[in-house]
C-alpha cells in the first residue's frame, strides 16, 4: 500500500438476478459503482491505471453470496459511515454493501486469507426429505473420498478435510436446506451443489432443484475462525 493510502474493507451482497452474473461482471459493477459514489479511489500505476480494488475468493455463476467481501484503496481518509452511506446510493440493491470498515496495510489479501465458507443449499423435488438426503449425505462423507470431474479432469477430494464440520439438513416449506462449511485453498475447493447432487442421486431424488447460498466466509486463525469484516 502506497503512503498516505487507505484500505477499506466491504461487506456486500449477491442476491437476485446478480447471481447469476460472472465474477468479472460483479467486479465491473461494483466499480462502476464506486466510480459514482465520488469516493477518492487510488489507482494503480502504470500504462493502464485503473481502480485499486481487491476480492474475496469469487462465487460460481448462479451462487448467491449474503456476506461477500473486496477492499478498495482511498486517497484521502473518509468517514466509515459516510463511505458506507455514499456506495448504499450509489449501487444496485442486489449487490448492495452491508459494512464497511478499515483494515490495517499489513493485512492478508482477502484471496491468500480467507480459507473457509458457509453455504447453505435449499433442495426441492419429489421425494426429497430431511431423513432421506440427510442419510445420503452421511453416506457420501463417510466414504471419505469424492471424485468430481470438471472439463476433463477428475479431482479428488478428502471430505475428513473439506468438510471441517458435520454437515446438518433441516425441512423447510416444501423443500429442505443443507448446511455446510467446505474449506478453500491452493487446489480448489468442493462447489456444495456438487456434494448435494452426489447425495440426491444416491437417495434417487433425480429432478431435484438445487440452489445455493453463501451466507459468509472466514479466516482461520490461532483463536478460531473469524469473518472478515
Amino acid at each position: 500500500m502506497a503512503p498516505g493510502e487507505f484500505r477499506l474493507r466491504v461487506r456486500y451482497q449477491k442476491i437476485g438476478p446478480v447471481r447469476f452474473l460472472s465474477h468479472l461482471e460483479v467486479m465491473r459493477a461494483i466499480e462502476r459503482s464506486a466510480r459514482r459514489s465520488g469516493l477518492p479511489y487510488a489507482v494503480t500505476k502504470g500504462f493502464s491505471p485503473h481502480m485499486k480494488l481487491a476480492f474475496g475468493p469469487a462465487l460460481p455463476v448462479g451462487t448467491a453470496g449474503l456476506a461477500e467481501h473486496y477492499d478498495v484503496w482511498l486517497t484521502t481518509y473518509v468517514p466509515a459511515g459516510e463511505v458506507l452511506r455514499r456506495l448504499r446510493s450509489s449501487t444496485p440493491p442486489d449487490l448492495a454493501a452491508s459494512g464497511v470498515a478499515y483494515v490495517g496495510p499489513k493485512e492478508p489479501s482477502l484471496s491468500a486469507a480467507v480459507t473457509l465458507a458457509e453455504y447453505e443449499v435449499a433442495i426441492e423435488g419429489e421425494g426429497v426429505s430431511a431423513e432421506k438426503v440427510g442419510e445420503a449425505l452421511d453416506a457420501v462423507t463417510g466414504d471419505r473420498w469424492l471424485e468430481v470431474e470438471h472439463k476433463s479432469k477428475t479431482k479428488v477430494f478428502d471430505l475428513t478435510r473439506t468438510l471441517p464440520n458435520e454437515v446438518s439438513v433441516r425441512p423447510s416449506g416444501s423443500g429442505i436446506v443443507v448446511f455446510l462449511t467446505t474449506r478453500m485453498g491452493q487446489e480448489g475447493s468442493l462447489r456444495p451443489e456438487v456434494l448435494c447432487q452426489t447425495a440426491l442421486s444416491r437417495a434417487r431424488c433425480d429432478g431435484a432443484v438445487v440452489s445455493v447460498t453463501r451466507t459468509g466466509t472466514f479466516i482461520e486463525g490461532e483463536d478460531g475462525p473469524r469473518r472478515p469484516l
